[in-house]
């Protein structure tokens, strides 16, 4: 499989050192703000199911509707 353009591969790099997908830590390096650094969110456990469905909805996790508070926050860090 090729990999895609990386805008920022010392961030990507990284992440694939912290055990990424390379799909995730392409994704993550190619943002505009990426190496930037944020931390700006409520960390998954301090959310609500209501939250990370929200969450799930965005980055369109499939099967969110059936699951509860702890498959969606092992399904948004997975993906």
């Amino acid at each position: 499989m090729d990999r895609p353009s990386i805008k920022n591969e010392e961030q990507y790099e990284a992440l694939r050192d912290k055990g990424y997908s390379q799909e995730k830590a392409a994704r993550i390096a190619n943002t505009d703000d990426s190496g930037k650094k944020g931390g700006k969110a409520k960390p998954y456990d301090e959310r609500t199911k209501q939250e990370l469905y929200e969450q799930a909805k965005k980055v369109d996790i499939e099967g969110r509707s059936k699951m509860d508070k702890s498959e969606l926050k092992k399904a948004l860090r997975n993906n």
